[in-house]
């Protein structure tokens, strides 16, 4: 009997009984391709009558033993990993392109390699000359890391089912192709395909394998989101082109905490771990000028000191501007109408531009008191002291609320030789000395008490 074909959205990966010009469930125009069929279910046709095997199991209070780890010996990778490299997990990597993500794992691989592991790293962008002219240049040409240009995946698992190694790089997952699936290299089903086969080689020899995903211009993995879902660590690789601060990032670990993070320096031998970033993304800050705020925040687990800048100007348009980098958009605009609607600080006719120093992004919403003092700040032409960090949320009522782990932001701080902090009213500051502290319950009362600025319109 002949299978019916499947039609898959390459933008949300919903599936289609047949073709059409849009995806009725995203919206997307030409995005929908033919797709491989399923097979037939165990129970189906013919082939119902093989009965499979039985399944062991177990209970929840079975100790099982924790899994393998190997350390590479770079601090920073190790604590994003959640302690080392899990033997048979799969770990996905995304990035711009440019930002270093081939560099930083083939640095790895070695790391890696010296530390006794078998290490095979497979290009399927660059040629072998290419990766080995990169080794040189970092000066890891004589790592024991086995290198080989493939793009076939029976080949690479027919390889590696040969002579499995410990740790499989693979550069990149959208680069490769399987002969049994009708499609280009890149697309939703090569790429789900690909990483499915990768993904169960791993589990089932017992081996670990690194996956390096393209990223699409709003800066998620491209391909369907099935393999996010499949490996076991998703990393993201982030910075700025013209800093030379780099973030590796994890926003899933099923060995080890999230949103934990790890910050690199690209330098001309590579990348160099940075074992303090408050220091490094404080070191270039000179004297206090108007609109520039310390910010203490947490990083997974992690305090980090950064600064905030704004700069608030006249606007020459009849329609201001509101530029950002380095934190939300949506957040911004919704910090300038609460300082207006609560505060009564209007920035009508004025363009806004925040900023947040080094290349770091930001995401907790901890940040917005000091986003909020960088405005005023900028806006009245007044500095805070150079000793002053902050920290603290705003409410859509103007109210300020307690943040999380206000104690380490705050020993953080004092290691840095902060010596005040501000930050929302009945904040826990159990066991902390050395500092004082300026509390607050609304935004009106902060704009009031630090600047001395009322209502101006």
């Amino acid at each position: 009997m002949a299978k019916n074909p499947l039609f898959t959205c390459s933008a949300c990966g919903a599936t289609h009984n047949k073709w059409s010009g849009r995806c009725d469930a995203c919206g997307a125009w030409n995005a929908i391709t033919e797709d491989e069929p399923l097979s037939a279910h165990p129970g189906a046709g013919a082939i119902g009558t093989k009965r499979g095997a039985r399944i062991e199991m177990t209970d929840l209070a079975t100790q099982d033993p924790d899994p393998e780890r190997t350390e590479a010996g770079v601090a920073e990778l190790d604590r994003v990993l959640g302690g080392g490299l899990v033997k048979a997990s799969a770990i996905l990597l995304g990035g711009d392109p440019g930002i270093g993500k081939s560099t930083l794992l083939l640095q790895a691989a070695a790391r890696f390699a010296r530390n006794g592991l078998s290490v095979l790293y497979i290009t399927g962008e660059e040629s072998r000359a290419q990766v080995q002219m990169r080794a040189r240049r970092l000066g890891l040409e004589k790592s024991p890391v086995r290198l080989a240009a493939e793009t076939n995946l029976r080949n690479i698992l027919t390889t590696l089912d040969a002579d499995p190694p410990d740790l499989v790089v693979i550069d990149s997952i959208q680069t490769m192709w399987s002969d049994n699936v009708d499609s280009a290299p890149g697309t939703v089903s090569q790429v789900r395909t690909a990483a499915h086969e990768l993904t169960s080689f791993a589990k089932r020899r017992g081996i670990a394998v690194v996956l390096v995903g393209h990223v699409t211009k709003e800066g998620a993995i491209a391909g369907p989101r099935v393999v996010e879902h499949m490996v076991d660590t998703v990393l993201y690789f982030e910075g700025e082109r013209g800093h030379p601060f780099r973030i590796l990032r994890s926003v899933k670990n099923r060995f080890g905490p999230t949103d934990e993070i790890g910050v690199f320096e690209m330098t001309g031998k590579g990348l160099a771990e940075v074992r303090n970033p408050s220091a490094l993304f404080l070191s270039e800050r000179g004297t206090p000028a108007p609109g520039s705020v310390v910010f203490a925040g947490i990083e997974g687990s992690r305090p980090m000191l950064c600064e905030i800048q704004a700069l608030v100007a006249p606007s020459p348009t009849p329609q201001p501007r509101r530029s950002v980098v380095g934190w939300d958009g949506g957040r911004l605009a919704m910090i300038l109408a609460v300082l207006e609607a609560r505060a009564g600080v209007a920035f009508a006719g004025l363009d806004v531009y925040l900023n947040v120093a080094g290349g770091l992004r930001i995401s907790e919403p901890a940040a917005d008191l000091a986003v909020a003092a960088a405005l005023v700040s900028a806006r009245e032409d007044a500095a805070l002291p150079p000793t002053t960090c902050v920290f603290g949320e705003i409410s859509l009522s103007g109210a300020l609320r307690p943040v999380a782990q206000t104690e380490n932001r705050l020993k953080e701080a004092q290691k840095l030789g902060f010596t005040a902090s501000i930050l929302p009213t009945a904040t826990k500051k159990r066991g902390l000395t050395g500092m004082e502290t300026r509390e607050f319950d609304d935004l009106a009362g902060f704009v009031e008490g630090i600047f001395g600025a009322g209502p101006k319109r």
